[in-house]
């Protein structure tokens, strides 16, 4: 990881805006819906994430109310298209007795926790790992943390900015680097669109074989 690694980071997120444009990500119509779609969302596409969802929401229980009432053997029923059904369904249950149990139910008082506290009762639960406890914290809760997924891995190993064998707490202090210069109220919105550009370009480029041709990263290579 070198000194100039933020000021690069950085500099990749003007590059994939300029050739992309705002994401609006999370695509979900509630915070609740964010919190279901990041633990659907592990080992599957999002195309099937999207799936469970219309389920969900077909059902009326993307809700706390909902998610609350519907017996768990039903909520897996609803939620087979992400895979994993029964560990999801059991993970989704967790949050929400979390949520009852420690913050009278609500995810306004979940939020007003500071970052460091909220993440660490996410990382207890059972079913979130890193990834999902940020994209939590980032995308429902509105806190400014870094998302570190396999596509930034790859693009920081491949531009040589942190080998992959860097820790995810040493790739997200890299990003968290390259914001700090920004101000704090905007912090939150741009790692918002930095991930999701991020998967943008992944998507399109950077995948288990990497396509550099046309990629807008091209140049920093």
């Amino acid at each position: 990881m070198t000194n100039a690694a933020p000021r690069i980071l950085r500099n990749f997120h003007d590059q994939l805006m300029a050739a992309y444009g705002p994401q609006q990500w999370w695509p979900a119509q509630s915070p609740v819906e964010v919190i279901v779609g990041a633990y659907l969302t592990q080992n599957t596409s999002w195309r099937s994430v999207e799936r469970s969802i219309v389920n969900l929401v077909a059902h009326g229980v993307m809700n706390l109310d909902g998610l609350r009432a519907i017996p768990e053997e039903e909520l897996r029923s609803l939620i087979r298209p992400s895979g994993y059904m029964v560990r999801k369904a059991a993970a989704i249950k967790a949050f929400v007795a979390f949520l009852d149990r420690e913050h009278g139910s609500s995810l306004a008082r979940l939020a007003a926790q500071p970052t460091s506290v909220v993440r660490r009762q996410l990382l207890a639960l059972p079913g979130v790992g890193e990834e999902t406890a940020d994209a939590i914290l980032l995308y429902a809760l509105l806190h400014p943390v870094a998302v570190v997924d396999e596509y930034l891995r790859r693009i920081t190993d491949r531009h040589g900015l942190a080998p992959r064998q860097r820790k995810y707490a040493e790739v997200q202090q890299l990003v968290h680097a390259a914001f700090e210069p920004d101000p704090p109220e905007f912090r939150g919105p741009l790692l918002n669109e930095f991930h999701a550009l991020v998967v943008a370009v992944g998507k399109n480029h950077c995948g288990p074989r990497a396509r550099c041709e046309g990629c807008p990263l091209g140049p920093f290579r």
